[in-house]
């Protein structure tokens, strides 16, 4: 990894986790380049603010490619063209296909909210997560940062951190809670992966 690596974002909507890193790396408290937001929402609130905000943003899905194929064929040319060396997905909700997937293996980070393997799989995101949460009576919930491979919420995790939940939760309030862990999480889990401290080549299985 280099000292400096440039980051991609993959995002479906608002993107809040790019613009955590985003202010991190602009606030000098984490060495990264950021270089290109991809997403398959032309009209996603992450591209307006990645207009705003001087980030080249893309809007590259079936529907602008044709198929799917063509869409991950084009990922992978926008990636390698802004030379990613490391791609997040904040909020990105469709499945990568199997040459971006190739192309960026053990390079590819995604966050979940909750401890995986728990509240993983298709279907299960946002408010989905925390619904389910609260109706298992469990009493800690959490935030996971894991690579990415072929199937939903299922790629080796690199970090996982708690979060309580509270009696009398609702899910809007744990959902303020785990994405303000998120907020925190992914910039501070970028930053010991720039450091050194945390190792994708040792967490990512052997191709």
């Amino acid at each position: 990894m280099q000292s400096r690596p440039n980051v991609a974002f993959l995002a479906s909507h608002n993107g809040s986790n790019m613009r955590a890193i985003v202010a991190a790396c602009r606030a000098g408290t984490l060495n990264v380049n950021p270089v290109v937001l991809i997403s398959n929402n032309a009209g996603s609130g992450a591209v307006a603010w990645a207009r705003d905000n001087g980030l080249k943003s893309y809007h590259i899905s079936a529907t602008s490619e044709g198929t799917e194929a063509a869409a991950d064929a084009s990922i992978v040319a926008t990636l390698r063209r802004h030379k990613a060396d490391l791609v997040v997905m904040a909020g990105y909700m469709r499945k990568l296909g199997p040459e971006t997937l190739a192309a960026f293996a053990g390079r590819i980070l995604n966050v979940h909210p909750a401890l995986l393997p728990k509240y993983g799989g298709k279907g299960m995101y946002g408010r989905f997560v925390h619904e389910a949460v609260l109706k298992s009576g469990d009493t800690e919930t959490g935030v996971t940062i894991h690579l990415v491979d072929g199937e939903y919420d299922h790629g080796p995790v690199v970090v996982q951190v708690p979060v309580l939940v509270q009696p009398g939760d609702t899910v809007e309030a744990l959902t303020a809670r785990v994405q303000a862990k998120e907020q925190e999480l992914f910039p501070e889990t970028l930053r010991r992966i720039v450091s050194g401290e945390i190792d994708l080549d040792q967490i990512a299985p052997a191709s």
